[in-house]
């Protein structure tokens, strides 16, 4: 399943850089599929909803940092653990059970995000 950080955040901002999907954005930036991914034109979303990669989305959060789970993959295929979560220094990225997803189907998302 994808990470999400929870309201315990201090925006410190030691998650963001470690994120190989660039999926970890801080509060209040808008995101896109194609931030820091090999993506180009259409991409459907886990809503089922297909926009351009570029196109600029509304925050998840305005708060504090936040991940999208359209571009998180728990790190899988880069590193044994979520980053994110591994250098969180008040242990806020944690499972998002709203986003329930396998091993495989992560990996396929990797796939799509990095062709």
């Amino acid at each position: 399943m994808a990470i999400k950080i929870t309201d315990e955040c201090i925006n410190c901002g030691a998650c963001e850089p470690e994120c190989p999907n660039n999926a970890i954005y801080e509060g209040g930036v808008e995101w896109a599929i194609a931030d820091g991914t090999t993506v180009k034109g259409d991409f459907k979303l886990m809503s089922g909803e297909n926009v351009d990669a570029d196109k600029r989305l509304s925050p998840f959060s305005n708060d504090t940092y936040y991940i999208t789970p359209n571009k998180c993959t728990e790190c899988q295929g880069f590193h044994e653990e979520p980053q994110c979560a591994a250098v969180c220094p008040v242990d806020c990225c944690v499972p998002d059970e709203a986003y329930r997803e396998t091993v495989e189907e992560l990996m396929s998302k990797k796939e799509k995000l990095h062709v």
